[in-house]
C-alpha cells in the first residue's frame, strides 16, 4: 500500500542544533524519508546551524552517517541519499552572540516557506527568537518549532511563552510532542469521531475506567543529570501522558481544525480534579546484579527523584464523572510498551453463570511496539463441551494493514515536520494548554516535596513498585500486563 502524497510548497528549514543527537537520530532521517516520498519539492533546502565550525561538505558527511545508522532500509538508496544531501547547507552560529547570523541571513530565501526548528536547550529559545528578528531572517509567515521541556513549572512556562510571544504570534509557534505524530494516536480520533459504533459508548454509562501506560526498558543512562532535575512527572506526565489523556477524553470538536481540537483538549485539562496523595505512587528503580540503580546512574546518592509514577486521575464533567483514569509511566520496566486501554463495564445482566459471566470488552490502542488497535470481544470457544466463552481480539496492526512491515507508515517526526511546513497546528500544543497542564501538575509535585515523600524502590524488569497495584486493587481493578 502506497501512502497518498500531499504536495507542499518549496521551503527553507533551519535546524538549530543541527549536529545534535535529535537531529541525527530523528529529524534528518525523517526528512530523508519524506524526500523519498516526494514531499520535499524541488528547490527545498535544509540548513543545519550549530556551534561547530564545519564546512557544508563535512556536515553532509555527518548527516549521511546519521541516515545510514538510523534511517532504516531506505538509507541504502544511494541515488536518493545523494540528492537529499545536495539540499543541505550548514552555517556555524553563536546562539547568544552575533557570530554566523549574517551568513544565515544570506542563506535563507525571502520567497519560500521558512521554518526554524529549535532543537536546543530551552534556555536558548529566547536568544534565537530575538536574533531571527534582529537580523531580518524571520517574517510574519515564518514558523518556529520548539522541543520539550517547555518549562519546568507554571511560572517558567509562562515566562517562556512570554519570551516567544515578543517575537512570534501564537499561530507561528509549534510546540512539538512526538507522541501526537504517531499513527495510532491520530487513529484514535478517527476511531472515536469517524465511527458511530464507539462515540455513543464513550462516557461514564459504559466505560468502567481507562488506563494509559508508557513503559520503558531503559534507564536514565546518559541523561541522568537532566532527568534528576525533572523526574517522570515533568518528563512524561505533564506532556506526553497529558496529551494522550486529552485525546481520549475530549468532546468532539466542531471540525477537525487546529483551533477547535485544541479548545477541546484545553477543556479536559481544566476539568481535571486535584489528586489526593493516596492516589499517587512514585517509584525509583533499584540495582539488580550488575545493573546500576537509578541513584548510581543519576550520580546522586541521595536523590528522591521518581523514575516511575502512577496516578489515579478524575475528570469533573458530565461525560466522565466517576470514571477513573489511571496513568502510569516508568523506566527499567518489564517491556517497552505504550498503550491506552478503554475498559468497558460489565453487562448489566449476564445469561451465563460463574466464570462464564465475567468478560469485558476492552479497546486497546497500542502506541509501541507494533502500533495498532484491537477490540477484545467475547465469543464461544470452538468445539463440543458446552458454552465455554473466551475473549479474542479484533486486531488491526498497522504494519500488516497499512503496508508491508509498516514501511509506508511515516514516523512521528516525519509527519509533524511536514505539518509545520503545511502550517497545520492541529497536532501541536498551544501555549494555554501547556500552562494549564503545569497548573494541574505543580500542586502534585509541591505536595510530595512538602511531605518529603521518598519513592518506593522497585526491581528492574518488573511492573514497578507494588504500591502501584493498590491504586487499582482497592477498587477491584487491575493493571493490564506490560508486555512487548
Amino acid at each position: 500500500m502506497v501512502s497518498r502524497v500531499i504536495p507542499v510548497e518549496p521551503f527553507d528549514l533551519v535546524i538549530f542544533g543541527g549536529t545534535g543527537d535529535l537531529a541525527r537520530r530523528k529529524i534528518l532521517p525523517g526528512l530523508f524519508r519524506r524526500f523519498r516520498a516526494g514531499q520535499m519539492p524541488e528547490g527545498s533546502r535544509i540548513i543545519g546551524a550549530a556551534r561547530g565550525n564545519l564546512e557544508t561538505s563535512a556536515y553532509r558527511d555527518l548527516v549521511r552517517g546519521g541516515i545510514q545508522e538510523f534511517g532504516g532500509s531506505e538509507s541504502s538508496d544511494g541515488d536518493s541519499l545523494a540528492a537529499f544531501l545536495d539540499s543541505l547547507q550548514y552555517v556555524s552560529i553563536d546562539a547568544t552572540g552575533e557570530g554566523g547570523w549574517q551568513s544565515l541571513a544570506g542563506l535563507v530565501r525571502p520567497d519560500v516557506i521558512k521554518a526554524f526548528y529549535f532543537s536546543v536547550a530551552p534556555s536558548l529559545f529566547g536568544a534565537l527568537a530575538e536574533r531571527l528578528h534582529m537580523h531580518g531572517i524571520a517574517d510574519p509567515e515564518s514558523r518556529i518549532v520548539v522541543e520539550k521541556p517547555f518549562g519546568r513549572d507554571l511560572d517558567s512556562a509562562r515566562a517562556l511563552n512570554h519570551t516567544l510571544a515578543e517575537h512570534f504570534r501564537e499561530e507561528q509557534i509549534y510546540r512539538i510532542d512526538h507522541y501526537l505524530g504517531k499513527e495510532t494516536v491520530q487513529n484514535l480520533m478517527a476511531v472515536r469521531f469517524g465511527n458511530i459504533l464507539f462515540e455513543p459508548l464513550w462516557n461514564n454509562h459504559y466505560v468502567d475506567h481507562i488506563q494509559i501506560t508508557v513503559a520503558e526498558t531503559v534507564g536514565v543512562e546518559g541523561r541522568g543529570e537532566y532527568y534528576d532535575k525533572s523526574g517522570a512527572m515533568r518528563d512524561m506526565v505533564q506532556n506526553h501522558l497529558m496529551q494522550l489523556l486529552c485525546l481520549i477524553a475530549m468532546e468532539p470538536p466542531a471540525q477537525f481544525e487546529a483551533g477547535a481540537v485544541r479548545d477541546e483538549k484545553l477543556k479536559v485539562i481544566r476539568a481535571l480534579r486535584p489528586v489526593p496523595a493516596h492516589h499517587i505512587v512514585r517509584g525509583q528503580y533499584d540495582a539488580d546484579g550488575d545493573q546500576p540503580s537509578y541513584r548510581e546512574e543519576a550520580g546522586n546518592p541521595r536523590s528522591f527523584t521518581e523514575s516511575f509514577i502512577a496516578i489515579r486521575a478524575e475528570i469533573a464533567n458530565w461525560r466522565w464523572s466517576g470514571v477513573p483514569f489511571y496513568l502510569r509511566t516508568g523506566k527499567k520496566l518489564r517491556a517497552r510498551h505504550s498503550e491506552i486501554a478503554v475498559v468497558f463495564k460489565d453487562l448489566p445482566h449476564s445469561i451465563f453463570e460463574g466464570d462464564q459471566a465475567r468478560h469485558r470488552n476492552i479497546l486497546s490502542i497500542r502506541l509501541q511496539p507494533n502500533e495498532g488497535i484491537d477490540l477484545t470481544v467475547t465469543i464461544k470457544e470452538p468445539g463440543p463441551g458446552g458454552m465455554r466463552l473466551v475473549d479474542v481480539p479484533l486486531d488491526m496492526t498497522f504494519a500488516t494493514a497499512l503496508g508491508e512491515d509498516g514501511k509506508d507508515v511515516p514516523d512521528a517526526y516525519e509527519r509533524l515536520i511536514m505539518d509545520v511546513i503545511r502550517g497545520n497546528q492541529t497536532l501541536f500544543m498551544r501555549g494555554d494548554e501547556v500552562e494549564a497542564a503545569w497548573a494541574w501538575t505543580d500542586p502534585l509535585i509541591a505536595g510530595w516535596e512538602r511531605r518529603n515523600d521518598v519513592p518506593k524502590l522497585y526491581d528492574p524488569g518488573s511492573a514497578g513498585p507494588d504500591d502501584s497495584l493498590m491504586l487499582l486493587h482497592r477498587e477491584g481493578r487491575r493493571w493490564r500486563e506490560i508486555k512487548g
